[in-house]
């Protein structure tokens, strides 16, 4: 009995103002998503396919800034890398992070 017809007529336009309020944080996610979270999954997919595809003989950078050759490549994620000749270490194969040389795979049907 006391409320103003103002009053009445915002109360029923309370569903479409609700989608307007959320709307530019949905704008914001679906940018934040196409922006930063994307282009890390990509590259992230792509280091895993590097590190899955070493091999004896490729010569790799570890994130520690270590340049050496593959010489095994062990399983639980190891791989054995030669820094200077007869001195091997081992790493944790997601640690590296750059493929220098590839070598060519063995053909052995010569």
């Amino acid at each position: 009995m006391f409320v103003t017809p103002a009053y009445a007529q915002a109360a029923g336009a309370g569903g479409a103002s609700a989608l307007g309020s959320f709307l530019p944080l949905i704008l914001i996610f679906a940018i934040m998503y196409f922006l930063l979270i994307r282009p890390q999954q990509k590259k992230m997919k792509q280091h895993q396919a590097m590190v899955a595809a070493l091999r004896r003989g490729d010569q790799v950078v570890t994130a520690g800034g270590i340049v050496g050759k593959v010489v095994k490549v062990k399983e639980g994620g190891e791989v054995e890398i030669e820094i200077a000749s007869g001195v091997k270490i081992r790493v944790i194969q997601s640690t590296i992070s750059q493929v220098l040389n590839k070598t060519e795979p063995a053909n052995d049907n010569k």
